[in-house]
């Protein structure tokens, strides 16, 4: 592993970033740098977007009442690694995307507290890229697919309006690619970091004669901030659209994503931390965490109008992904015939179909448009356990007290490789879903929307694997099957007071069913028939003001009413149970604040405040002490067991934040193609378990500055940038795993780190 960064060889780093930028800048002189629509595209304020994801039809921001913003390609790569999408999520108020650092472990994505639960992946928050759902239809997705180099835009929806996209819809997210230039082009770039990242993509696209096209291929290597962290991903990602006639388009999107061996720090326990934060945990080391996983997937979408004010839209797609992953299970924990083992695979292959029709019109001279549609998705699992050690043993006949080394039949235990078969399954989830969604301007001033969905969802779990070896806990059938029924309304008005400023109001309802992991298990065998989905009243209220030309300001209050949250119960023979929690709120404030200054400045600011809280008692398990390696709420608390306690109502969410801030200043020098910002950002602490004495990670402010240049020569460009995070070398936790029973709740994130990176292009 590489030894940290320090300011002792910054200097030398951006002297040489300086030379080769001002070395580049010499190949065109001001004149040539840019053209007008360039300079605007650079220098303009991007003032209430255009957006898809709120009605499902384009339409200005602006005069949308609901919450949602668009963070544009151009700012997700600028200065950027362009791997997580944590880079630049962080400019949207309600919105946490914490980088985990851990490249074994998917993003958690928070929408307003939705998503705080999550151990991996993203629970309660639907995700979608050009059109087509990311997110399964049990409620669990991955955002390693997305594309950010050829991002046109991400679009965040938060508040009821989420809703009409059906289960898991906390809030919406949703990337889409940008169309091939109008002549072919063909870029590439590399960037180099701390922890020896090193990172290139090549892109090529352009349009001929009806068909537009773009294809971008990256590799990303990295041996990270922590130990046990080397990662590895390789993408390509490619976007095609035919136009088949005057009203007829074609677009096919292809995606396909290789991780090989990504290592798996894990979590560290609170003296962990303070004894050496870039350790791995000891047991990721013994086990060897890792994860292997990759994914294909291709979507094709047709697009017909019938008339000048009816569109036909058919979407269709199809995926596979494969997942290995190596966990920290003790030899003793696997010995339990509940146990599936400490290597998890998963063999999926998933797809649906969505068709929909729009129309727009006049009623009584009062325009309006509506969408009505339907949509099926279906998801495969063929999930499989292994233990995670080799011996000279039978199944189940490995001696109490056996540890990786053990001699076991006069051999060693090995860990850290696949061994005995202890789970086989196939899960099977598919949603069939009718949505329509409309809107009116019954006057100049007052529009009104409107929308419902009614989603089916059916779960079933075939077990194929049932043991028992005669020693302990016979592994029982955890076959069974369940249909999740929801109808989610939603209206919402909007007012606009003057030309530049809209007031807005809305309500409704969304629900989150559990997901296949969620409902796996019961504390006596068998599927998890008993849990219910989380059913949640929203409310917003908000504002939209333009300031002169210059100046956007968004505000909204916003308040959820949910029943029947889902946390854990119980963890015991490496079996997680969850449960409902009667009652949860979430209630809180956000702002954004975008304004173009001066002389080529512009600032930005994004703030939140949440309370995130349940708001009727629960039973949970107590995290473990010395010894402990399970919990039972049913037995008494022994030197294995740590039973469970009850937590009271007005106890915090774990993992959500009450305050989250970013700031931003930026100048852009437009004629020598110069431009720098200083970004600050800061969360406010939260806890990680039910109770604040089992551990907090602290709150924190950090900042970071960005730097680079562009030049244009001809039919070349080019761009070079400098890029320091954590300027003061703050040390915080940049991500926390909730409820950790063995109290590794903490991901340390990287002090002082660099990138520097080179791009060019030419046009042919």
């Amino acid at each position: 592993m590489n030894h940290p960064f320090t300011f002792r060889i910054l200097p030398g780093q951006l002297l040489l970033a300086g030379c080769i930028s001002l070395g580049f800048t010499s190949f065109a002189s001001a004149e040539e740098q840019f053209s007008a629509e360039e300079i605007e595209l650079h220098n303009g304020l991007r003032l209430a977007p255009v957006v898809v994801t709120g009605t499902r039809i384009e339409q200005n921001s602006f005069d949308l009442p609901m919450s949602i913003d668009s963070v544009e390609g151009e700012t997700v790569r600028e200065g950027q690694l362009q791997v997580n999408l944590s880079e630049s999520a962080a400019r949207v108020p309600g919105v946490v995307v914490n980088n985990r650092n851990n490249p074994a472990q998917d993003l958690a994505i928070q929408i307003r507290g939705f998503g705080s639960r999550s151990a991996f992946g993203v629970r309660g928050v639907r995700l979608y890229a050009d059109g087509i759902p990311m997110t399964m239809p049990d409620g669990q997705g991955q955002t390693g697919t997305f594309n950010l180099d050829t991002a046109k835009r991400v679009e965040y929806l938060r508040g009821p309006f989420s809703a009409l996209y059906g289960n898991s819809s906390g809030g919406v997210v949703q990337i889409f690619t940008e169309d091939g230039p109008d002549d072919p082009t063909l870029s590439g770039g590399i960037t180099f970091g701390s922890y020896d990242t090193r990172r290139g993509s090549i892109t090529f696209g352009g349009d001929n004669d009806g068909f537009n096209y773009i294809v971008n291929t990256s590799t990303y290597r990295s041996d990270g901030y922590r130990d046990q962290s080397e990662t590895r991903r390789d993408t390509v990602h490619g976007k095609f659209s035919f136009n088949l006639g005057e009203a007829t388009k074609l677009t096919v999107v292809a995606t396909a994503l290789d991780q090989p061996d990504n290592e798996d720090p894990q979590g560290l326990n609170a003296q962990q931390l303070k004894d050496d934060r870039r350790q791995a945990n000891p047991n990721s080391l013994k086990f060897d965490t890792r994860v292997t996983r990759s994914h294909e997937q291709i979507g094709a979408t047709l697009e017909h109008m019938l008339t000048e004010n009816d569109t036909l839209r058919f979407m269709t797609y199809y995926g596979q992904r494969d997942n290995e992953q190596f966990q920290s299970i003790s030899v003793n924990g696997q010995r339990n015939d509940l146990s599936g083992g400490g290597v998890a695979t998963i063999d999926r292959d998933f797809g649906g179909i969505d068709l929909r029709w729009a129309h727009k019109g006049l009623l009584a001279d009062m325009p309006y448009n509506f969408t009505i549609g339907t949509n099926y998705d279906r998801m495969k699992d063929d999930r499989k356990g292994y233990e995670n050690f080799v011996a000279n043993a039978a199944l189940g006949s490995v001696p109490f007290g056996t540890d990786c080394g053990s001699i076991v039949g006069g051999q060693a235990v090995t860990c850290g490789v696949k061994g005995n078969l202890r789970r086989n399954e196939t899960n099977k989830v598919n949603n069939f879903d009718q949505y329509m969604q409309a809107a009116i301007d019954l006057t100049p001033r007052w529009n009104l929307s409107a929308g419902v969905r009614h989603s089916k969802v059916k779960f079933e779990n075939d077990d194929k694997f049932l043991l028992d070896s005669g020693y302990q806990n016979a592994n029982p059938d955890d076959s069974g099957k369940v249909t999740f029924r929801e109808t989610t309304p939603v209206i919402g008005a909007i007012f606009k007071a003057t030309d530049t400023l809209n007031l807005y109001a809305n309500a409704g309802q969304s629900f989150e069913t559990p997901t296949f992991v969620e409902m796996a298990y019961t504390s006596t065998g068998g599927f998890n028939l008993d849990l219910k989905p989380a059913k949640s009243d929203q409310y917003e209220v908000g504002a939209k003001w333009m300031v002169g030309n210059s100046t956007l300001i968004n505000g909204s209050f916003f308040f959820i009413d949910t029943k029947d949250e889902i946390v854990v119960l119980q963890q015991s023979g490496g079996r997680t149970v969850y449960q409902n929690v009667k009652d949860s709120e979430r209630k809180g404030f956000e702002l954004s604040i975008d304004s173009q200054l001066a002389h080529g400045f512009n600032a930005y600011l994004a703030y939140t405040y949440l309370d995130a809280e349940f708001t009727s008692e629960f039973e949970a398990c107590r995290p473990f002490s010395t010894g402990q390696v399970l919990c039972d709420p049913a037995s008494a608390v022994s030197a294995l067991n740590s039973g469970a306690e009850i937590i009271g109502s007005g106890a915090d969410i774990p993992g959500t934040y009450k305050h989250t801030l970013f700031g931003e200043l930026s100048w852009r020098h437009q004629p020598s193609g110069f431009s720098t910002a200083i970004e600050v950002r800061g969360n406010s602490k939260t806890n990680v378990a039910f109770k604040p004495e089992y551990g907090k990670a602290s709150g924190y402010a950090i900042a970071s500055w960005r730097g680079g240049f562009n030049q244009k020569k001809g039919d070349w460009k080019f761009s070079e940038f400098v890029r320091v995070e954590n300027l003061f070398d703050k040390e915080y936790v940049g991500s926390v795993r909730v409820g950790d029973l063995n109290g590794n709740y903490y991901e340390p994130a990287p002090t002082t780190n660099w990138l520097f990176g080179l791009n060019a292009s030419y046009q042919f």
